[in-house]
């Protein structure tokens, strides 16, 4: 909208834009999840890991429970997979879940050995609020709705990531752990599955009614809203004495999925 409110509908959006091509379903929902989307594709911790600045304890933190994120992820795209309309889009879903469970795999035990982190901690770790809210999300989206709605949770979990990792930088981290992070989400294959996903989400968006586009808008902003909050409670869990479980206050994330 001229006022910078995004449209209430995506029948309304499609009409304020003037290119086409801009009016794009996962478009409006990036728009609708504004102000958390800058915020997450411009938080402190992605700027201070793309320089090479953050502290070891915030990313240990952080990199045990997204650990413990990946495998409700894996789920997640297994569901997606199951829904998926086509046996073109179930490949598709089929080779990326390959990468999540043999690439990123290796990367975080390679990066849990050097950053000290214990058997137990990896493979059972005390999660966070975030976490828990993350994960009900997820499993809220494939039980009560569709291809769609896993979508509309998986998109803009992949695309805020391929965003803030594919800004230039003068040189990469000199910390594996944290090159190789910004690598797994800035590469050729990885942009180019970002872009199907979206295109699989404004195909199934566009056909929607409009009672299910709301619900899968709000979807994509309550996954936008967790990513920002992942990000800072690793840094408050990092500074803090009592562990996870002093999130809920700060935060105010429970296990509901709200949406």
């Amino acid at each position: 909208m001229s006022d910078g409110t995004p449209a209430e509908t995506f029948t309304e959006y499609v009409e304020t834009i003037e290119d086409g091509d801009d009016a794009r379903f996962t478009n409006w929902c990036r728009a609708c999840a504004e102000p958390d989307w800058t915020s997450a594709t411009e938080h402190q911790f992605t700027e201070a890991l793309r320089a090479g600045t953050l502290d070891d304890a915030v990313f240990r933190e952080y990199l045990v429970q997204d650990y413990a994120f990946l495998r409700s992820l894996v789920g997640a795209f297994g569901h997606a997979l199951g829904d998926a309309p086509s046996m073109a889009a179930k490949s598709r879903l089929t080779g990326f879940l390959g990468t999540l469970t043999d690439d990123e795999n290796d990367y975080f035990e390679r990066s849990f050995d050097a950053l000290d982190v214990p058997d137990a901690e990896r493979r059972d770790p005390e999660l966070t609020p975030t976490t828990r809210a993350f994960q009900d999300l997820l499993r809220s989206a494939a039980r009560a709705g569709g291809y769609a709605e896993t979508l509309a949770v998986l998109v803009p979990a992949e695309w805020s990531y391929r965003s803030w990792a594919g800004k230039p930088v003068d040189e990469p981290p000199a910390q594996f752990y944290f090159a190789e992070w910004i690598e797994l989400h800035d590469n050729p294959g990885f942009d180019e599955f970002v872009t199907w996903l979206r295109t699989e989400l404004d195909r199934e968006g566009a056909a929607a009614s409009p009672r299910r586009q709301q619900r899968l808008t709000r979807l994509f902003r309550r996954t936008t809203e967790l990513e920002v909050s992942f990000f800072d409670s690793a840094y408050r869990w990092a500074n803090s004495e009592t562990g996870p479980a002093s999130e809920t206050a700060a935060t105010g994330t429970g296990g509901e999925s709200r949406w």
